[in-house]
């Protein structure tokens, strides 16, 4: 478990968190979601040690950071996929940090399998792996200690589709076994299908958190967008249930739950080619909460964020 308590950062006149408090829970993949310089990082490097609170604190398991003893092997961190020494090669750093925290080397082993980088890949220098390498090879580097705890910030950057597709099972599997996984990303429509509980941040304050379907609803009423083999025939069956019924492109936009819309569909006997939801999602709810720091069409917003970077 993460627990952040009335955490607060400032430099100088500028705060970078203010007064933030949350809780991950174990078992659950929680997304930290907020524009640049929303505070985000700092959150989490002050959750590892890297930076000093100001005020508050933030424990992992119970403790603070530094005094969780053979840290790798409880909290596994992925910050910045490139902060390891250019001149090693990637095995060379798993076997250091294997070192480190008194595994066997054949740990190393079971790591790059995992996160799928070959032998010869094993035997290449940092500096010249590509970002979607750095990026598997630091999350091969926090599961090294079989953690409780993941904290992750941007671990699909640089990752293509298939790879981003191979993290999210990753770290819901990892959940799914009872870890802790607090996941930082911009990757809106990639956090809305793995994460269970979301926090979304904005000039350091957090703005909404809760669990997703909880926060999904906030978006709007219930709606859905359904196609069929006979729209008009579908769209007298939703009028006669008193819901409201408008044309979509080649379909319908119906206010209603789709599994609603699929009754009816059933009753009527019509055929449906397509059903989804046509409520508002994640990154609409994302810039609607965060809209007073989002840059583009904000001018106040840009000078404030320009000023402080």
């Amino acid at each position: 478990m993460i627990e952040v308590d009335h955490l607060t950062r400032t430099y100088g006149g500028f705060t970078a968190v203010d007064d933030v408090s949350f809780t991950c829970q174990p078992g659950r993949v929680t997304g930290f979601l907020g524009p640049n310089g929303a505070g985000k990082t700092t959150t989490m490097r002050i959750m590892v040690g890297l930076t000093p609170p100001t005020r508050g604190e933030t424990r992992i398991g119970g403790l603070h950071y530094h005094d969780i003893p053979n840290p790798g092997r409880h909290v596994g961190v992925l910050l910045d996929a490139g902060a390891q020494h250019a001149g090693r090669t990637g095995r060379e750093i798993l076997t250091l940090g294997a070192k480190t925290m008194g595994l066997p080397t054949s740990r190393v082993d079971e790591m790059l399998a995992l996160v799928s980088l070959t032998d010869a890949e094993a035997k290449r220098r940092l500096r010249h792996y590509s970002l979607g390498m750095k990026q598997r090879l630091g999350i091969a580097h926090a599961l090294l200690g079989d953690p409780s705890v993941l904290i992750l910030d941007e671990p699909a950057n640089g990752l293509d589709p298939a790879g981003i597709r191979w993290m999210r099972d990753l770290l819901k599997g990892y959940a799914n076994r009872g870890g802790t996984v607090l996941l930082s990303s911009h990757l809106l429509n990639e956090v809305e299908l793995i994460a269970d509980d979301m926090i979304l941040i904005g000039r350091g304050t957090i703005v909404a958190q809760g669990d997703k379907k909880s926060l999904l609803a906030q978006s709007g009423p219930a709606s859905a967008l359904v196609t069929s083999m006979d729209n008009a025939a579908l769209a007298r069956a939703l009028e006669a249930r008193g819901v409201t019924v408008t044309p979509a492109g080649e379909g319908l936009r119906v206010d209603a739950e789709p599994v609603e819309v699929g009754r009816a569909a059933l009753e009527a006997g019509v055929v449906l080619t397509d059903l989804r939801s046509g409520t508002a999602g994640l990154e609409d709810l994302f810039l609607e909460l965060t809209a007073s720091t989002q840059r583009e069409g904000h001018p106040a917003a840009a000078t404030q964020q320009g000023a402080s970077a």
